[in-house]
C-alpha cells in the first residue's frame, strides 16, 4: 500500500504527515474538524496502542504534557517520583505498617469475670473481648480451689503460700488465690497490652496490688531463669499453668515445669489442657491427684502423696 505523501489528506482531513501505517508504535493523530462557517474549528488527540515497543515512558510523559495532559491518567507505569516513594515504602515498611495499624481493631475489655470466694467474692473483673485471651471457666476455677482446699486440709480456705500463676491473662486465678488465703502470686503475661489494661486494673481494683510481682516476660524465659526472677525464695506453694491451648506442646512445658526449681516437694501444680492430650502420672516428685472432665477442658492436678490422704479423709 502506497504512503500518502505529506501534503495528503484523509477524508476525515487527518494530517498523515510522517505516520507510518505499519508501525506498532503508539499512533499520535491530530484531526482538524471543518464544517459550516458558523461552527468554529475543534482539534483533539486520539491515542491508539498496539503490542509491541513504542515510545520510550519518559516520551510518552513529556508527549502527553505538551498537550496539557495529565500523564498518571493514560500510562499504566506510575510517574517516577511516584514509583520511587512507592519502593521506598516498601523498603522501609511503612506501607505494610500502616496498612495493618489501619485493619486492625482497636482491643477493648468487658466484666463478665467475678471473684468466686474469699475476701474479694463477687468482684466483677476485666477480660478482653475477643478470643486472643482465653480465660479458665469460672467452674473449672471453682472445682480448681475446691480440690487444693479439701488436699491441703483446709477446706474453708487455702493454705498460707505463695502462687505463681503461669500465662495469667485477665488474672482471675492469682486474684482468686490472693482472694482466699495465698499471702503473694507472682503473675508471668508478656503481652503489655493486657497487662497494663486488664490484669494491673484488676489487682487495683480487687485491692490486692500489694500482694502481686507481674513479670512481663515468656513463660518459657521465665522457667529458663527462674532464680533470676524470682530469686532465692525457692519453689512456690501452688502454680497454675492455663496455656493458650494450640500454641504450646504439653509435654515439653510440662517436663520443663517438672525440672524447674520452682516446684517442690509440697508444691501443688494445676494444669488447664485441652482434649486428646496426653498428661503424664507424674510432675517430678508430685503424683496427680485428680483429672476431671468439663466438656472438652480438663484439668489436671499434681500434689505431694500426702495430699492424697488428706483429700479422701474430708
Amino acid at each position: 500500500m502506497a504512503v500518502p505523501s505529506s501534503s495528503a489528506y484523509s477524508p476525515l482531513h487527518a494530517n498523515t504527515n510522517n505516520f507510518n501505517l505499519c508501525s506498532s508504535s503508539p499512533r499520535l493523530l491530530r484531526f482538524g474538524l471543518t464544517s459550516r462557517p458558523t461552527i468554529t474549528q475543534t482539534s483533539f488527540l486520539v491515542l491508539a496502542r498496539k503490542s509491541g515497543s513504542g515510545l520510550a515512558g519518559e516520551d510518552k510523559r513529556e508527549l502527553l504534557e505538551r498537550y496539557g495532559l495529565d500523564p498518571d491518567e493514560f500510562l499504566s507505569d506510575p510517574s517516577p517520583n511516584k514509583a520511587r516513594r512507592r519502593k521506598d515504602m516498601q523498603d522501609t515498611g511503612q506501607g505494610k505498617r500502616t496498612q495493618q495499624e489501619d485493619s486492625a481493631p482497636p482491643r477493648t475489655t468487658h466484666k463478665l469475670l467475678q471473684v468466686l470466694g474469699g475476701t474479694a467474692r463477687r468482684k466483677k473483673l476485666l477480660s478482653p473481648k475477643g478470643m486472643d485471651v482465653r480465660p479458665m471457666m469460672e467452674v473449672v476455677k471453682a472445682a480448681a480451689f475446691s480440690i487444693l482446699q479439701a488436699a491441703g486440709g483446709s477446706p474453708a480456705s487455702l493454705r498460707p503460700g505463695r502462687w505463681l500463676d503461669l500465662y495469667s491473662g485477665t488474672g482471675s486465678v492469682g486474684i482468686e488465690a490472693i482472694s482466699r488465703g495465698c499471702s503473694q502470686v507472682h503473675f508471668v503475661e508478656m503481652d503489655p497490652w493486657v497487662v497494663s489494661d486488664v490484669l494491673r486494673p484488676n489487682l487495683e481494683w480487687t485491692g490486692f496490688l500489694d500482694a502481686a510481682v507481674i513479670h512481663m516476660v515468656r513463660v518459657e524465659d521465665f522457667l529458663d531463669r527462674a532464680e533470676q526472677f524470682v530469686g532465692k525464695e525457692g519453689s512456690f506453694d501452688y502454680i497454675s499453668v492455663t496455656p493458650p491451648y494450640m500454641q504450646v506442646d504439653y509435654g515439653v512445658l510440662m517436663d520443663q515445669i517438672s525440672k524447674s526449681p520452682l516446684v517442690g516437694e509440697d508444691s501443688f501444680v494445676v494444669v488447664e489442657y485441652p482434649l486428646r492430650t496426653n498428661m503424664l502420672d507424674s510432675c517430678g516428685c508430685l503424683v496427680k491427684i485428680t483429672d476431671r472432665r468439663f466438656g472438652r477442658t480438663h484439668l489436671a492436678i499434681y500434689g505431694p502423696k500426702w495430699s492424697q490422704k488428706k483429700r479422701k479423709s474430708t
